[in-house]
């Protein structure tokens, strides 16, 4: 069999351990035979909530298994045709089928990836947050392309994106800015890119043309509806009323109902100015807030779960979890997963599912990749 056919096999087998290990396929399997016998139970909506989570459940385990398995025998039945093929020497059997073979690869890929995102939360809605970190006008602007590669990663995924709170830069970029992305398994997906970005580059900023090397950090938390209770206590909170700034013009409201809520036991700051309505944005970012609480008690179970845990760090270096060279190369490396790629422009116009695909699946394995950082 041709080396690029067998890559591919390679790719779907790999794609199938995971999902097969990550679903605990044995238990899974039975798991979905007794769902099934539930569905049969004339008494199941008796309690329309147990209900709806048994068929929730049933449909996510249905699914990983029928595609597992539907792509297993599609694997099996073209590698069977590609060595027929071969023993009569047809070529352009065989380059259909290898065809068949690459476009099967990435359909596991994606499977997998659907898969992994079986988190309590990862079907929700997010929050992007983006600070600047020290440095002025180059973090600041740091900041800003970050928040334009995520909105466009949204984008692309068809996904909607609402600008919350904007604070611009003192001469260009910003300082801080909170995005609103709504969209099927946004929180699953960018709940992978939270932790310090680090870019470097010949900065347009400086006469000299040194380059430089700027830090901003991203915070990714779900939206939570108001069936998840959250507490929090009136005294714990400090509100103070702001006048908005940013962008202007249709993004950002100017004038002084703009609400910035800091909880004190946490130290947690949520921020919104979207709409002129101070009552509006004071209700915003209570929500915030609470999504906030809630994304910081999956953050401890996860932790408690696997025996680690990784707090918001300081902005700078040796807390970066992804490099971005533009000059005097072009590459963008993961340091978590040594995922890279050559076309930093793209990454930067939102192309980041292979680094999000990355992320996931080591969450799954716990395999941990020795990565060291480029200069």
């Amino acid at each position: 069999m041709r080396a690029e056919a067998q890559d591919h096999v390679d790719t779907i087998n790999a794609a199938l351990a995971l999902l097969r290990r990550f679903l605990d396929w044995d238990r899974a399997v039975r798991r979905l035979d007794e769902l099934n016998a539930k569905v049969e139970d004339p008494t199941l909506w008796d309690n329309p909530k147990a209900a709806q989570d048994v068929m929730r459940e049933r449909r996510r385990l249905d699914e990983a298994i029928t595609a597992t398995r539907a792509i297993e025998k599609e694997m099996g039945d073209t590698v069977e045709l590609i060595e027929l093929a071969e023993m009569e020497g047809d070529e352009a059997l065989v380059d259909d089928a290898v065809a068949s073979l690459a476009t099967l690869a990435a359909r596991a890929e994606d499977d997998k990836i659907k898969a992994l995102l079986a988190g309590e939360a990862d079907s929700y809605d997010c929050y992007i947050e983006v600070h600047a970190g020290a440095g002025g006008t180059e973090s600041q602007d740091w900041a800003e392309m970050l928040q334009r590669m995520y909105s466009r990663w949204a984008e692309k995924r068809g996904m909607k994106v609402e600008l919350i709170e904007y604070q611009a830069g003192e001469q260009a970029g910003i300082k801080s800015a909170t995005m609103l992305v709504k969209g099927e398994n946004a929180y699953g997906y960018a709940k992978t890119e939270s932790g310090v970005h680090r870019l470097v580059r010949i900065s347009p900023y400086d006469s000299s043309a040194r380059r430089h090397t700027s830090f901003s950090s991203v915070w990714v938390y779900p939206v939570i509806d108001d069936n998840i209770e959250i507490e929090i206590k009136e005294s714990d909170l400090k509100i103070d009323t702001y006048r908005a700034s940013g962008a202007g013009g249709q993004h950002v409201n100017t004038t002084d109902s703009a609400v910035r809520i800091t909880h004190m036991p946490t130290g947690i700051v949520v921020a919104s100015q979207i709409d002129r309505s101070q009552h509006k944005n004071r209700a915003t970012a209570m929500g915030m807030l609470k999504a906030r609480l809630y994304e910081a008690e999956l953050q401890k179970r996860e932790a408690e779960a696997s025996g680690e845990y990784q707090a918001k760090t300081e902005i700078g270096w040796g807390h970066q979890i992804r490099s971005y060279v533009l000059q005097p190369y072009q590459l963008v490396k993961d340091l978590r997963t040594g995922v890279t790629s050559t076309a930093p422009g793209d990454v930067l116009d939102g192309a980041l599912d292979p680094f999000m695909a990355a992320a996931l699946s080591q969450k799954v394995t716990g395999e941990k990749v020795e990565v060291e950082d480029i200069d």
